[in-house]
């Protein structure tokens, strides 16, 4: 059995105390929703440097260097190097959150897999299980951020490649955050006349779920859709459902997915179906909040229907059906939401390991996550780590390819097997 041997442990801070800078963030209703699902974990995969590039790091060695890149990072985004806080209201028991910037520093570990290639990771059908231990903080709760590192980072050095994994805490933000170079904006300004801050919840500690990290009974695949098939996949859509191009592309693979989803997992005909969508609400807030605002900023959309009604109709009619909710998010919708969960605030949980009805999708290919080059190259894939993994839930990334879209699939075995023995699903897939 492979062995990762840890060499070190560090404590980052950033280059520049925060001193002069906001000290104290409140947390919005998208922020603390999160409080009892895991931390967000995502990773680059790379090839190590060669000997020139190595010898062009400023810094000497490539560890040494993604250090002090960790630390300029930090200056900029200086909430990470913070942790949360909280306040216990005496009278009814309630407690605001809040990001308190006090710059006790990000957790980054070097580590090494002796045995493990690049092509140990990227060519298996299923994402090995190894990766995991890639990955720090598995099955922390995002409130635990009171007493742990807002960001952990694990480098693990392969064979052949570089594999950097970041552990963030969801309360912080979403995965739009970090992919603005420069400039975050943390001022909460932009909720006055909706959000009233601090905002105090009922937060019990009797009611926080078993912490035990149980890896999951399931297996993550990735699978590839070129520019070219998710041109085909659109133009499918709309020309049956005569939408004069109204569905997008990634409404049309999100439904082409259920569907080979729900045959594969050979659900009962009056069985309820569900595909939920993490979107944005930077853009459904007017005025519209600013794309570098640095806090979560999303609802979740929910289509339903019975799996012999999804299967019944064609692609078509299930991207509409996808359509026609992300449409419904108007920016009334958005503020009657925030408005009833100051009123009721209902905390996420983690989710259980199996479902047989719920496919959820996750993160966005806007996001130009192969654009990232410490300087000796771009990522050669994307993974993500065990954390708030379920049966059904999907993330969605860029491919490597420009206009090619990735999908990070964790389903039961099973379930994987039948979509690679299913014609109509692999007939999409980019060979």
């Amino acid at each position: 059995m492979t062995q990762i041997r840890f060499i070190s442990t560090s404590t980052i801070q950033p280059t520049v105390s925060p001193n002069k800078k906001t000290q104290r963030i409140e947390l919005t209703p998208w922020d603390l929703q999160m409080l009892l699902v895991d931390f967000s974990q995502k990773d680059l995969l790379l090839h190590k440097p060669t000997p020139s590039q190595e010898n062009e790091l400023k810094e000497g060695s490539v560890i040494d260097h993604l250090k002090t890149s960790l630390s300029s990072t930090l200056e900029i985004f200086y909430p990470l190097a913070g942790t949360l806080a909280k306040v216990e209201n005496d009278e009814d028991k309630t407690s605001p959150f809040f990001l308190d910037c006090n710059n006790n520093g990000a957790q980054f570990v070097h580590a090494m897999a002796d045995n493990i290639s690049v092509a140990d990771i990227i060519e298996p059908t299923y994402v090995p299980d190894i990766v995991y231990s890639f990955f720090l903080m598995n099955g922390v709760l995002n409130y635990q951020g009171i007493f742990m590192p807002l960001l952990a980072v694990q480098v693990t050095e392969l064979v052949d490649g570089i594999f950097i994994a970041c552990t963030m805490n969801h309360c912080v933000g979403d995965n739009i955050d970090l992919i603005s170079q420069s400039g975050p904006i943390f001022q909460r300004c932009f909720f006055v006349g909706i959000i009233d801050f601090p905002i105090y919840i009922p937060f019990h500690h009797n009611e926080i779920p078993d912490m035990r990290f149980i890896p999951p009974p399931l297996k993550q695949q990735v699978f590839h859709f070129s520019n070219e098939k998710i041109a085909q996949l659109k133009a499918k859509a709309n020309a049956e459902m005569s939408t004069n191009n109204n569905i997008s592309s990634l409404q049309a693979l999100l439904a082409h997915l259920w569907r080979a989803v729900v045959r594969s997992r050979r659900s009962d005909a009056n069985q309820e179906v569900r595909c939920q969508l993490v979107m944005g609400t930077r853009q459904r807030i007017q005025p519209p909040i600013p794309e570098k605002y640095f806090g979560n900023a999303h609802l979740i959309g929910n289509v339903t229907t019975s799996a012999g009604n999804l299967l019944k109709h064609g692609l078509g009619w299930a991207a509409l059906q996808i359509n026609k909710v992300v449409a419904s998010q108007t920016t009334k919708e958005v503020r009657m939401n925030v408005e009833h969960w100051m009123k009721a605030p209902k905390i996420y949980k983690r989710p259980g390991l199996t479902s047989n009805n719920k496919f959820i999708a996750v993160s966005s290919p806007r996001f130009n996550v192969y654009g990232n080059d410490f300087g000796w190259g771009r990522p050669i894939a994307v993974r993500t780590g065990p954390c708030n993994k379920f049966d059904g839930s999907l993330t969605v990334f860029s491919g490597a390819e420009e206009g090619s879209v990735d999908f990070e699939s964790c389903l039961l075995p099973e379930t994987l097997q039948a979509m690679l023995e299913d014609a109509e699903f692999m007939e999409a897939l980019a060979s």
